[in-house]
């Protein structure tokens, strides 16, 4: 049975979102939830398949970086937020997640986003397909939440050695990542020969925040 862990600061959206999925065809299970992001750190929710996150926990300020933590931890991600938000939208795949929901889109999209996150694969439903053909940047490369991954253990490391070890995966592929997300700003406009260019191109775009260097 799939597994997720609820994060939400309304309990009624926790026991309504836990309803939806539990009468899922499968069934899912939801192991844990709270009204911050620790109960997806603590407890059943930590081995939980789908974390379904609320970007807004309490204060105006949208979740960003607990959403950059959990998936830079692996965890597999579906946003759930009432803001219709595009921009916003965008944000929450560059950095990872599997999907974004807006709370008006109802129990049918969101049990097919949780089964489809737990299989690693991404799901579009209605408002973010919107967003994503609305998306016209012209200077903001996408990323793939792999990418991304290993770009940040990069600025975090002394070397791409150490990168292939922490990721489990060949120093070739580092190198492979690497180098596509260089030509992804090239292909931007925004070359980025260096790592300290990726450095900045990553704080430019919100990847990463200067306290995560």
């Amino acid at each position: 049975m799939v597994t997720a862990v609820v994060i939400d600061d309304h309990p009624a959206i926790q026991a309504g979102v836990a309803h939806w999925l539990s009468c899922g065809d499968p069934p899912i299970q939801v192991c844990a939830a709270g009204t911050d992001v620790r109960a997806a750190w603590l407890g059943p929710g930590a081995t939980a398949d789908v974390v379904i996150l609320d970007l807004h926990l309490g204060g105006p300020a949208p979740a960003l970086g607990e959403l950059r933590r959990l998936v830079r931890a692996g965890r597999r991600v579906v946003v759930y937020s009432m803001r219709a938000d595009d921009d916003i939208a965008l944000r929450c795949l560059e950095l990872g997640a599997l999907s974004y929901l807006t709370k008006a889109e109802g129990a049918e999209h969101l049990l097919e986003a949780t089964v489809t996150a737990a299989a690693g694969q991404p799901y579009t439903p209605p408002a973010l397909a919107g967003a994503l053909a609305g998306d016209r940047s012209a200077h903001r490369p996408v990323l793939s939440a792999r990418e991304t991954e290993v770009l940040v253990e990069w600025f975090q490391s002394e070397s791409k050695d150490y990168v292939a070890r922490r990721l489990g995966i060949s120093l070739s592929t580092v190198n492979t990542h690497l180098e596509h997300i260089r030509v992804k700003y090239a292909m931007r406009g925004r070359e980025a020969p260096t790592k300290a260019a990726l450095v900045a191109r990553a704080i430019q775009d919100g990847l990463v925040e200067l306290d995560d260097l």
